[in-house]
């Protein structure tokens, strides 16, 4: 009866949109799926470093090289306050690593495909940033408190993140035959799994309508992905390229795109990890986690030296 009373009292605090925090009572099934969601967020954004980080030196220009620099460090700056976020659900940051070193975590699968021309920097900008940006928006309304408060700057850098790819789509397309053949390609390789970022569909996902009755999802994966679509769609159009589906038409009495079945079968292959990139993106994270462990070692040890001197004071 106690439990029954909390969790009356925890949803009427969900429907009157006061956020919960982290010393709250909640229910332990909403305190697991938020370790879930928002530590492969976390991930997704680290791991979402690596196929751009293999451009770094390629890049076309020093200012092309600068700009995306900069966005790859932001992605690890959003990787750390999601990690914060998680952290306050009692789990420490070196659990949520382990499971996903394990690969009992997981992160999207969209970092997973390769980037094989420099318009596939573009199209990551343009089109997964931009499917990110419509998720995340929505995310600032999510009912955990530190969750919500980490979106509110990931949004405003995501806004940069898009901005930048669309840059890069914008100039190939105005270039040569050449380079509008390789803006092309890479919407092409990139439509699908783009939209395939939002999930199954919301008859298909088990963990959807749990999540929105909580609100740490405020729209569901069908709707999110409707939104991107009908955004993204005119972009593309006014910059002459055409989008890799058949099916894709506007229409006018539900004010929405329509668009192709999604190849539900490449996304869950890709999931489980048998995409092209799933082996050598965790590889290499490993790699970079072992390395990097004397830089942890001795800020560590650098914090405590301090607070030692800092008592004896």
């Amino acid at each position: 009866m106690e439990d029954a009373k909390k969790l009356e009292a925890f949803q009427a605090k969900i429907d009157a949109d006061i956020k919960i925090e982290p010393k709250d009572w909640m229910p332990e099934k909403y305190r697991q799926t938020l370790i879930r969601q928002i530590s492969q967020h976390a991930h997704s954004e680290v791991i979402g470093m690596q196929p751009e980080g293999n451009w770094l030196t390629r890049a076309p220009s020093l200012r092309s090289k600068k700009i995306l620099m900069a966005k790859i460090q932001d992605e690890a700056g959003h990787g750390l306050y999601l990690y914060c976020a998680a952290e306050t659900l009692g789990v420490k940051r070196e659990q949520f690593l382990e499971w996903l070193h394990e690969g009992k975590a997981k992160y999207s699968s969209v970092f997973n495909y390769p980037t094989l021309t420099w318009a596939d920097i573009g199209a990551i900008g343009w089109l997964v940033d931009g499917a990110a940006i419509v998720n995340q928006v929505s995310l600032q309304g999510t009912s955990y408190g530190p969750y919500s408060r980490a979106m509110v700057k990931i949004c405003m850098e995501e806004s940069f993140h898009q901005r930048q790819g669309y840059e890069i789509m914008v100039t190939l397309a105005n270039g040569t035959d050449e380079q509008k053949e390789m803006a092309q390609d890479a919407l092409n390789r990139w439509w699908w799994p783009s939209i395939m970022m939002f999930g199954p569909h919301d008859a298909d996902s088990a963990h959807s309508n749990q999540s929105l009755k909580w609100k740490i999802k405020r729209e569901s994966n069908d709707e999110l992905r409707q939104k991107f679509i009908d955004k993204t769609v005119e972009q593309g159009l006014h910059i002459g390229l055409t989008f890799p589906d058949p099916d894709l038409k506007w229409n006018e009495e539900k004010g929405h795109y329509d668009f192709g079945a999604i190849d539900w079968d490449e996304f869950w292959n890709v999931v489980k990890g048998y995409g092209a990139g799933n082996k050598k993106r965790l590889a290499h994270h490993k790699e970079a986690h072992e390395v990097g462990s004397w830089v942890r070692e001795a800020a560590i040890a650098y914090a405590n030296k301090k607070n030692n001197i800092q008592k004896s004071a």
